[in-house]
């Protein structure tokens, strides 16, 4: 644990905000327990009735929310600046997309990266997946 790192180690359901190679701030939402490094880095967010490029990456996502270090450690679902709601519908099994992860040096080869297969908002997809075509 570092300072820079503490609020992986904290609550889940908050926010991690870090910056990576110190231009873009990176979300994540810290899971499992108090104490134990661990959380899901948002990657890409499709948004409704706007270009679905607008937030195809972490750096995107963060720019287009005005993200910044001020939301480390707020509450995922008790804050008015950023929150995550559920979607209408449960995607089934067959529509998500498991892959290996991107843009690490160590353990790239562990699928933990997942993806909806008809979003046009995926940085970078699984190799042989197609970008899917307007509808």
């Amino acid at each position: 644990m570092t300072q820079s790192n503490q609020s992986l180690f904290g609550k889940p359901g908050t926010f991690y905000i870090y910056k990576s190679y110190g231009i873009h701030h990176c979300l994540n939402i810290v899971t499992y327990k108090e104490n134990f490094a661990s959380g899901v880095l948002i990657r890409a967010v499709f948004i409704h009735k706007n270009n679905e490029r607008l937030a195809s990456g972490p750096g995107l996502v963060t720019k287009t929310f005005g993200v910044d270090i001020s939301f480390n450690t707020l509450e995922v679902l008790n804050n008015d600046s950023l929150w995550i709601s559920p979607r209408a519908t449960i995607p089934e099994e067959k529509d998500i997309i498991q892959t290996t992860r991107i843009g690490i040096s160590k353990a790239k080869n562990i699928k933990w990266r997942w993806y909806l297969k008809n979003s046009r908002s995926v940085s970078k997809r699984a190799k042989g997946d197609r970008t899917p075509k307007f509808n």
